[in-house]
């Protein structure tokens, strides 16, 4: 536990990660100062009067008085007034690095490019199966701070690249990087090794690594040690195995689970799972109960999620898939015993749709595409493909024809904001629409 008392504190980004240090603080008697680059940032309204809050850029005299800089992970550590304060010596973190320094309970500590948000979320249902009290949040829901008012026999947490740069006191019980692929760039002007770097920083006083056999850059920066277990595909500690048309979640040579038990679908979520089952058995949580988790899970919404099962038929809904990187890996190893029925389409954003094209070469796919670049994806394989306006129209007509042993399944390649809100609101309609029809 850190002391406080008689620190100069500025706090940089408001909204709930922001008003959570805010929070902290107060409980610790310290009344810092808050400044936002946004003219009315989100929580403004939830600020104490006692504190002070500058608003439209960073007030560089308030962070060359303080002696404690919390940033907020969206702000670069490369920003010239943070620079020059880091120059003069004033430490600056972030809030995972102030709840690190109070948990009193072992931390699992979970980033990479995609799948975080399931891994993390599934390791917390493993906890709560085994009737563990825990703490789910971080870069997911809940701020990592908010997380101390409730005590726990464990914190899972999700971090992302941008709050691992400001955390120095993480000691996690496991830790993994579940995968390097290239994202926030505009971030790291060195490149891949600068945004691998910062995920790095994960492992550095970790008691068990959780390594990803298939991808390289996930291993620690000298290679794996005696403290990795590895997941992967077909190699690792923990694998998949296929077996007369059913895939196996392997541990160590031993058949634990067979993946049609499992409400989560497709070759990515698998590995998922094997991920966190990895993670919960680093934390000695009782493998019984992580196995009944994993049979339980729905998903999280709109990423390959399960929302409707009827007469055999599965309707996927993987409405985040934004872009066609996120559809190719719902596509990739996915086994379906009938006929996929693959809904594509919405604003393709001028994205070159043609990585998609080797996913669609099997006898047993049917495309249907809407939406404002519907034409587009329907010419990937015209002879397979209908084009639809709406995603209405698309699902109305598929529903007519599912037999048992299909899929359906939305995983868009496209952003959704020609027809929808969001792509949350696709996501929802198309579940709607699965439970009407289907």
């Amino acid at each position: 536990m850190a002391d406080y008392q008689g620190r100069n504190v500025v706090i940089i980004g408001l909204g709930l990660t922001g008003l959570s240090c805010v929070d902290f603080f107060l409980a610790q008697g310290v009344t810092p100062r808050v400044m936002d680059t946004r003219i009315a940032p989100p929580g403004i309204d939830k600020l104490p009067e006692t504190v002070e809050c500058h608003t439209g850029d960073l007030n560089l005299s308030w962070l060359l008085n303080s002696d404690l800089i919390v940033a907020s992970p969206g702000m670069a550590l490369a920003h010239p007034a943070l620079m020059e304060a880091a120059d003069a010596g004033i430490e600056i973190i972030g809030d995972i690095e102030l709840f690190c320094r109070e948990a009193q309970a072992p931390i699992v500590a979970i980033t990479g490019s995609n799948g975080k948000s399931t891994v993390t979320t599934l390791v917390g249902e493993m906890a709560r199966a085994a009737g563990w009290s825990v703490g789910v949040g971080g870069n997911i829901g809940l701020p990592a701070l908010s997380l101390l008012k409730t005590p726990a026999q464990l914190y899972v947490l999700e971090l992302s690249s941008f709050q691992l740069e400001t955390t120095w006191s993480l000691q996690a019980a496991a830790a993994t990087i579940l995968n390097v692929t290239e994202d926030h760039m505009d971030r790291y002007p060195l490149g891949m090794q600068q945004y691998r770097a910062a995920k790095l920083r994960i492992y550095e006083q970790a008691d068990v690594c959780i390594v990803n056999a298939d991808d390289a850059l996930t291993m620690p920066v000298r290679g794996a040690d005696k403290r990795c277990v590895s997941f992967g595909i077909d190699v690792g500690d923990y694998h998949l195995n296929r077996q007369q048309g059913s895939t196996w979640l392997r541990v160590k040579g031993e058949k634990v689970l067979n993946s049609d038990e499992m409400k989560l679908v497709g070759q990515h979520n698998y590995t998922n799972a094997l991920a966190a089952l990895a993670l919960a058995d680093a934390v000695n949580l009782p493998r019984a109960s992580s196995l009944k988790a994993l049979t339980t899970f729905t998903g999280l919404p709109h990423r390959f999620q399960l929302v409707h099962e009827q007469r055999g038929v599965r309707w996927i809904n993987d409405s985040k898939a934004t872009n066609v990187g996120s559809t190719e890996a719902a596509l990739q190893g996915l086994q379906v015993k009938g006929t996929l029925w693959l809904l594509l389409g919405g604003d393709g954003k001028s994205a070159d749709f043609s990585a998609l094209v080797p996913y669609l070469a099997a006898d047993n796919i049917r495309v249907y595409a809407f939406g404002r670049d519907g034409a587009q994806l329907a010419a990937l394989r015209p002879d397979i493909s209908v084009r639809c306006d709406t995603l209405q129209q698309a699902v109305t007509a598929i529903a007519s024809q599912v037999q048992s042993g299909d899929m359906v399944l939305l995983s868009p390649a496209c952003a959704s904001l020609d027809q929808f809100r969001n792509f949350e609101q696709r996501g929802d309609a198309f579940a709607q629409l699965a439970r009407e029809l289907g």
